[in-house]
């Protein structure tokens, strides 16, 4: 098996996990890459399905250990990153790895992956939408919903540098031209 993976990246709010979870729900062959990050767990998440939820501390030393595929400190004290183990792990159940990560982690994927990997930049209607939704999430703070909508103004300039753009102004009409995508570049 080819050792190909898909990395779907957007700005928060966009809906890439949404999309990526209708992914691995319509086909098998993917297996979801866990995440690292040293923010807080929200209510809804469960660690080790959602994220695996390490300290700052735990993390930077992750790193001088080379354990990362890509890293990222996000925002001051905020990491993210792909740990090599998960790549590991999915491959190794005969599955192709699919990432849900923001714009450089996609990016940086990208990079390492090459050919062999299909990188999506999901895409919000607006940033007056994208706010929308945010605020309908109630987890973030005002000052937090701020940065995240001015970090969204800069990121959607990286679209062009993915394999594929998809604007998520329907996502029933979305979650079938993703599944389409991802089929072909898999079988491919």
């Amino acid at each position: 098996m080819k050792r190909k993976a898909i990395i779907v990246s957007a700005p928060s709010g966009a809906g890439k996990t949404t999309l990526v979870k209708h992914l691995l729900g319509a086909l098998p062959e993917l297996g979801f890459s866990v995440s690292a990050c040293s923010r807080g767990k929200r209510e809804n998440e469960t660690n080790g399905k959602d994220y695996y939820f390490i300290t700052a501390a735990e993390f930077e030393a992750r790193i001088s250990r080379d354990e990362f595929v890509e890293w990222q400190e996000v925002y001051p004290g905020s990491y993210y990153g792909t740990l090599k183990s998960e790549m590991d792990r999915i491959w190794n159940g005969g599955k192709f790895p699919i990432f849900d990560v923001d714009v450089v982690g996609g990016l940086n994927l990208k990079k390492y992956f090459g050919a062999d990997g299909l990188a999506i930049f999901i895409q919000p209607p607006s940033i007056p939408e994208l706010e929308n939704r945010l605020r309908n999430r109630g987890s973030e703070s005002e000052e937090n919903l701020r940065k995240r909508i001015s970090k969204a103004a800069f990121e959607l300039n990286f679209a062009p540098k993915f394999d594929q753009v998809i604007i998520n102004d329907d996502l029933a009409v979305k979650c079938v031209e993703i599944v389409t995508m991802v089929s072909s570049f898999i079988q491919g």
